[in-house]
């Protein structure tokens, strides 16, 4: 669901463009297939919503575009901060280092219409604080898909010492809202920040893309600062996110580059840290579906999306 300027170089450049060899290098060696950015549908009561999902990068291609939903209110039923940061205990490659993982959408959105059909400020428009997400054809849900994959990314990241925080785990009645997702990613001070879905698109669109955040400036929104690590960021990921799951990047979003580029977000444009969305798949396709319902393809998606942000923070 989770837009397309560029900024100047940074001294990433090099580490940036062995990343685009490495994802030509998978898809001449393995081939692949896959997605768009994680989507939603705006909410009705106890309906799904749209998911999204996300396409490997390549050295040209354009950044992800895609967004979420919103935050301000707090969740009714039960309310609870964000997860603490966890892991970095242990010495390793990432000590030192915070990563925020957001796990797309709340299963509970769709009892909460009112709540999550709130507009909320994202810089350069307003929009809904939160979407349902989107579902497999026999009701695996997007929000279900996002919080295993980021727990089995919590678990890869800080047995390299990383230091985690959720922006959501299941802890909260709907929500939390796009700006306040990107509101804690913020506070963190997060050197890394993932927000995970996958995408709900028609039979036949296939892969994952990684959206990137576009040059925005207006209101609360000014990304101009995290335009480039976060390409750097969103290209590693989608190069090992290749190699590790054999998908191949989106047949119908991102031109097959992998990557979109997109400013209607309010993740990222209220983000102040390096910040990307990847869409894993297509739950609406049969194929893709068939691989996001498993629990051992899951394993490698996040294996793929750990093993680039480490070679980012590595960089």
């Amino acid at each position: 669901m989770p837009y397309d300027e560029s900024v100047p170089p940074t001294r990433r450049r090099r580490s940036l463009l062995a990343a685009t060899a490495l994802v030509a290098v998978c898809l001449t060696a393995a081939g692949c297939g896959a997605g768009d950015v994680g989507g939603g549908t705006r909410a009705e009561p106890r309906q799904g919503g749209g998911g999204t999902s996300a396409p490997p990068p390549s050295k040209s291609a354009p950044a992800p575009q895609k967004e979420k939903t919103s935050a301000s209110p707090t969740p009714s039923a039960k309310t609870t901060e964000p997860s603490k940061p966890t892991g970095g205990g242990a010495t390793g490659p990432l000590s030192g280092k915070t990563v925020v993982i957001d796990p797309g959408h709340n299963p509970n959105n769709h009892l909460h219409t009112t709540e999550i059909n709130r507009q909320v400020d994202i810089g350069t428009t307003h929009k809904e604080c939160d979407t349902t997400g989107t579902s497999t054809n026999s009701g695996y849900a997007e929000a279900r898909f996002t919080l295993d994959v980021s727990h089995r990314l919590r678990t890869l990241l800080q047995e390299q010492g990383a230091k985690v925080v959720l922006t959501y785990d299941n802890d909260r009645a709907y929500g939390p809202c796009v700006d306040e997702r990107a509101r804690i990613g913020n506070e963190a001070r997060a050197d890394a920040v993932v927000s995970v879905h996958a995408d709900g698109s028609a039979v036949g669109n296939r892969g994952f893309h990684v959206i990137l955040p576009a040059s925005v400036r207006g209101g609360k929104a000014d990304t101009s600062k995290i335009v480039e690590p976060s390409r750097d960021l969103g290209t590693r990921i989608a190069g090992f996110f290749v190699r590790d799951t054999g998908s191949a990047p989106s047949n119908y979003v991102g031109g097959n580059s992998g990557l979109d580029t997109r400013k209607d977000l309010g993740g990222l444009n209220l983000s102040t840290v390096p910040k990307v969305f990847i869409e894993c798949g297509n739950m609406r396709d049969p194929k893709d579906a068939a691989l996001l319902t498993s629990s051992g393809w899951r394993q490698k998606a996040a294996q793929g999306i750990a093993d680039g942000i480490s070679s980012y923070l590595n960089g």
